[in-house]
């Protein structure tokens, strides 16, 4: 209730301010249109007394001062008109000064003396001189403060500056230089004096109303800012100094932070970097609780920007030694304020990496000497736990990956590593993840172990769990789609030459083998194909690494293939690891390497026999070794005949007859092979395909007695196009009445289907007989081969 009546009472106060200005003024413009003299100025400087008023805060006492800004325009015509009031002006300016009070008087003195300027009746510099020599009559903080913004800006378009109306002999540019600076100290004096009116109670009121009135004193700076003719010698010896005097000497919090805004904001780039000592001396001395990190950011983004102008002005900075300056200040606040938190620190080495990285983009030491620094401060703290803080970190090692899109360049930075190795572990992975989509964006090849080593040490937080994290804990999408990333990046470690192409393989597999179970499924893969990948290399290029053989070289990267995938075995993966045994046998064998593939075979087998249970993996896996091994031509008759009779083996007792069936007819390949050197065993396959066609029946047989009828012919039909391929392909021991024979037993099983189903309701029964047909009616050879077979 309290605090309204006081907004209450404050609107009472103003509008009574207003109706007396407009009285006042009534009376004024009567006196003005009757040229009466002696009546203008006391009604003015009646007028102007309700601007003495101490109840109205900045913003109600800005209305007040706006309306009377409005008359004194009109009284400032009138007193240029030397004919209307028939008094010289410097008369009138003497008269003016003869008012009663004080503040009326002065508002009088600085209009009058906007004409008596004009009216180049007296050196412009004199003028201003006594006028901001005199305004110091006025103490109270706010009257006096919008007292000299008048007086800032009747006298702007009058000060002498280069190429302005009032330069001459007797002015000079240094004259409006020292007026301004005159009226900008006594303003910032009073600005700060506010601060010290009224009970403390008030305080957080007082500094709000501060903040309005903030801009009056800034303007002071940006007239400095225009002033045609002050150059950068002048700047630096004159108007910086006086001005960063009045912001150290202030104490001030808030307007410390305010002024040295205004000086990086007003002021051109070309002359902060010519003075930067100068400005980071006053950032490291002001006022611990200013927050000089938003001063410091904003003077480097202003650098960097005009470095970014110009090829040229990087010259500048490197005779300034800017980076050096700005490195050695930002520590130096760093060390002072000790009440800074985390954050701000982290926020300072941004601005300082960011800098760095646009003015200085080769200078690969000062980026490290950055990450250096920031390294030091995080060690100061126990533990980084302020969210905010880890996205500023985050963004510092994000920095280097997004300027040179190419991590092989942050790899360099020796402190790289040890600045992530304070991060939490969510944050470190998630700083992992960009560093692996930063090498996929730019397609960024990593070709040397020693830089694999430091990438690796980058990402642990996604290769093996941190602090003791249960990894069935963390989401299941997100741990796939980290996993997956590690899988993709291992495709992008690569170099041409064997030598160090098999450390990386070393450096890589070391890493991956401290994953853990649920990892290895994702990140051994990927390993081995790489692995793959170099042994088919080495058998191409037939050289040698270190002085030794091929053959030997390519022992030993089997047999950390062997050892990978054993790992992998015991997650346990059993089909994934029989895939990969399955992969690096058909390796070996193209090197020739007939033990090793017999080994990798073996291995395959142990799994299928020990670990793989279900009866669709089984299936799966049969058909893939068998395709493997039909692929394969290292192997001499023994070995051979020893796959081959477990393969067949391990299909005839598959669970169900229709796998059984299709697993033993699949191993009719393995006896002949279509390659001129391949194994021809046409009775192994002819007894292969019998053996099939048993199954099929017995199978059949079953369905049937189930149903009560016939059921479908697929695995006969099947059979049929196994037939045809093998006598095609020109098997002795398949005849043409063979194929004769199976038609017939297909046609008979679908006709005893209670004579509901014909011979053409099976469209791959169907399609067969069409191929027959179509065989032989194109003639030839093989069209005399299917002409004893009758459809």
């Amino acid at each position: 209730m309290r605090a309204l009546a006081g907004v209450e009472d404050e609107e009472k106060w103003l509008a009574e301010g207003i109706a007396g200005i407009q009285h006042n003024a009534f009376f004024m413009h009567r006196a003005l249109d009757a040229n009466n003299l002696r009546e203008v100025l006391k009604y003015s400087a009646l007028m102007l007394s309700e601007l003495r008023t101490s109840k109205l805060s900045p913003q109600k006492y800005y209305d007040l001062y706006m309306r009377a800004f409005d008359q004194l325009r009109q009284l400032e015509i009138f007193f240029k008109d030397e004919s209307r009031h028939g008094l010289p002006v410097v008369d009138l300016y003497e008269l003016v000064q003869h008012a009663g009070n004080i503040l009326p008087r002065m508002y009088l003195l600085c209009t009058v003396g906007s004409v008596y300027i004009k009216s180049k009746q007296a050196p412009s510099k004199d003028v201003l001189k006594d006028l901001v020599e005199m305004c110091r009559g006025v103490q109270h903080p706010i009257r006096g403060l919008f007292l000299r913004s008048y007086l800032a800006q009747v006298s702007r378009d009058k000060l002498p500056e280069i190429g302005s109306d009032y330069e001459g002999d007797a002015n000079t540019v240094m004259d409006a230089v020292e007026f301004v600076l005159q009226n900008f100290t006594e303003m910032n004096k009073l600005w700060v004096r506010i601060q010290h009116q009224g009970p403390g109670t008030v305080r957080e009121k007082q500094e709000k109303e501060r903040n309005e009135l903030r801009d009056l004193v800034g303007k002071n700076l940006h007239v400095l800012g225009q002033i045609e003719g002050v150059d950068l010698e002048m700047y630096k010896e004159t108007v910086l100094p006086r001005v960063l005097e009045q912001v150290v000497n202030c104490k001030d919090k808030l307007a410390q932070y305010y002024l040295m805004e205004c000086i990086i904001q007003v002021f051109p780039d070309e002359y902060h970097l010519q003075t930067l000592e100068a400005l980071l001396a006053a950032c490291t001395q002001l006022m611990p609780t200013v927050d000089t990190k938003i001063v410091l950011t904003q003077l480097m983004d202003r650098l960097s920007n005009y470095a970014a102008s110009s090829p040229d002005v990087l010259h500048e900075f490197l005779q300034v030694e800017a980076f050096a300056k700005l490195s050695n200040a930002i520590g130096k606040v760093i060390d002072t304020q000790l009440e800074m938190p985390i954050v701000g620190a982290m926020t300072l080495f941004v601005s300082l990496l960011t800098f760095t990285l646009r003015v200085h983009p080769d200078r690969l030491d000062y980026v490290d000497q950055v990450l250096g620094a920031c390294v030091v401060k995080l060690s100061s703290v126990p533990k980084l736990e302020d969210s905010r803080a880890m996205k500023q970190v985050v963004a510092l090692l994000s920095a280097p990956l997004e300027k040179y899109s190419d991590i092989v360049t942050a790899l360099t930075l020796s402190n790289y590593p040890r600045v992530m190795d304070h991060l939490d572990d969510g944050t470190n992975k998630v700083m992992a993840m960009l560093i692996i989509q930063s090498i996929m964006k730019n397609d960024t090849c990593i070709s040397t172990a020693d830089k694999v080593e430091v990438l690796f040490e980058l990402i642990k937080g996604l290769i093996k769990d941190l602090d003791g994290t249960n990894v069935e804990e963390l989401d299941e999408e997100d741990f796939q789609e980290e996993q997956n990333s590690v899988a993709r990046l291992i495709h992008m470690l690569d170099n041409e030459e064997p030598e160090e192409m098999l450390k990386i393989i070393y450096v890589v597999r070391k890493h991956l083998m401290t994953g853990g179970p649920q990892r290895l499924p994702f990140t051994v893969p990927p390993l081995v194909f790489s692995a793959v990948r170099l042994v088919r290399q080495l058998e191409a290029q037939g050289g040698n690494i270190a002085g030794e053989d091929v053959p030997a070289t390519l022992r030993k990267i089997f047999q950390i293939l062997n050892q990978t995938i054993e790992a992998l075995s015991s997650v346990p993966c059993p089909e994934l690891a029989l895939r990969l045994y399955l992969q690096c046998a058909e390796a070996a064998s193209d090197c020739d390497l007939e033990p090793v593939a017999y080994e990798f075979f073996t291995q395959a087998f142990i799994l299928y026999e020990e670990e793989i249970a279900d009866s669709k993996a089984q299936v799966t896996a049969i058909h893939l070794i068998v395709g493997t091994l039909q692929r394969i031509n290292v192997f001499g008759v023994e070995n051979r005949d020893t796959l081959t009779h477990k393969a067949t083996g391990y299909s005839a007792r598959l669970l169900k007859k229709p796998d059984q069936c299709r697993a033993v007819y699949a191993c009719s390949h393995l006896f002949w092979v279509d390659d001129p050197e391949g194994i021809k065993d046409g009775e192994r396959v002819l007894l292969c395909l019998r053996r099939a066609l048993r199954i099929a029946n017995a199978a059949q047989q079953m369905v049937n007695a189930t149903r009560g009828s016939s059921g479908p012919v697929t695995l006969f039909v099947e059979i049929l196009n196994k037939y045809i391929y093998f006598f095609e392909k020109g098997n002795p021991h398949i005849t043409p009445s063979d194929i004769q024979s199976l038609i017939e037993l297909i046609n008979t099983e679908m006709l005893s289907d209670n004579g509901n189903t014909t011979i053409h309701s099976d469209p791959f029964f169907s399609s067969t007989l069409r191929y027959i047909r179509f065989q032989k009616q194109k003639g030839g050879v093989m069209g005399e081969k299917y002409d004893s077979i009758k459809l």
